[in-house]
């Protein structure tokens, strides 16, 4: 058995040139629980300015560290992460924006859960104030909030910050899971799919560095609408095994009276004691 567990950062890169480099050095450095060690996986999304030479040339400075992939054209955040997702290796996976708003110092207490064993999932939220947080837009903060409780009806949970960056997770549960969303819908999109899942989702409170629009922040209005139509289109279904068996399977569990009468039938076939192997959903 391996001495260490591996962590893979999936940071999502477009237009950053100006903070990749700081945020790279601080994700490079960042403290992480015993036991474990990261890899980077950066995706560039269609940058039109120097992001990657910036990326690149951290890269020469730790060999083995990081795995730069690039899309030809901008395909949003969501086709990033999802393109991340596919190439790591970890057996943890932690999402970081390539710009400075979240601290990677932060990320002990959000892997910890995962590394003891206790979570599946977990999200670091913005409005669980036990930090610093940056004071900024009132009807973006509105907005998200909104999105956040809709999202908890659909998904039967109660997050407090549904839209944060900071989810970490086991990645075979997530590799498992088929996501579609190519923008900002992917932050609903994962959270249904793993509240379908009966994942254990952990939330914790951390610091938040918000950027102005003027700074660059990219989210807006559009996404926020489309997040909307995102919680309806996977809230109402069960898109949730990217296996065709375990999708089955999944079916079959919805189907109770089918189930009964399946019992029922075979019944009189069996003996005092049964011994179950594999029968459930995955395996």
């Amino acid at each position: 058995m391996p001495d260490t567990r591996l962590l893979s950062i999936l940071i999502p890169l477009y237009n950053e040139e100006e903070f990749i480099g700081v945020l790279l050095e601080r994700v490079l450095n960042a403290p992480l629980p015993e036991g474990l060690s990261s890899e980077l996986i950066v995706v560039d999304d269609g940058s039109r300015d120097s992001s990657v030479a910036v990326v690149e040339k951290t890269a020469v400075m730790y060999p083995g560290r990081i795995r730069l992939i690039l899309h030809e054209q901008n395909r949003g955040k969501g086709a990033a992460i999802r393109t991340a997702i596919h190439h790591a290796s970890g057996e943890f996976g932690i999402i970081q924006d390539a710009d400075l708003e979240y601290d990677p110092a932060e990320y002990p207490k959000l892997l910890q859960p995962l590394a003891d064993g206790r979570a599946d999932a977990v999200y670091g939220s913005r409005f669980v104030v036990a930090g610093e947080r940056r004071v900024l837009y009132f009807w973006h903060s509105l907005a998200n909030q909104m999105l956040t409780i809709m999202c908890n009806m659909f998904a039967d949970v109660n997050l407090t910050d549904m839209e944060t960056c900071y989810k970490a997770f086991r990645l075979s549960l997530v590799k498992s899971i088929p996501l579609r969303s190519d923008r900002f819908g992917i932050e609903p999109e994962i959270t249904i799919k793993l509240a379908q899942r009966q994942a254990s989702i952990f939330e914790l409170p951390i610091s938040y560095y918000g950027r102005t629009y003027a700074e660059g922040k990219k989210i807006g209005l559009k996404d926020a609408i489309q997040a909307f139509f995102v919680i309806l289109r996977y809230g109402l279904s069960r898109d949730i095994y990217a296996d065709n068996g375990a999708a089955i399977l999944d079916s079959l569990a919805q189907t109770p009276r089918f189930n009964k009468w399946m019992a029922s039938t075979v019944a009189p076939f069996l003996g005092a004691r049964v011994l179950e192997l594999g029968a459930g959903i995955g395996n």
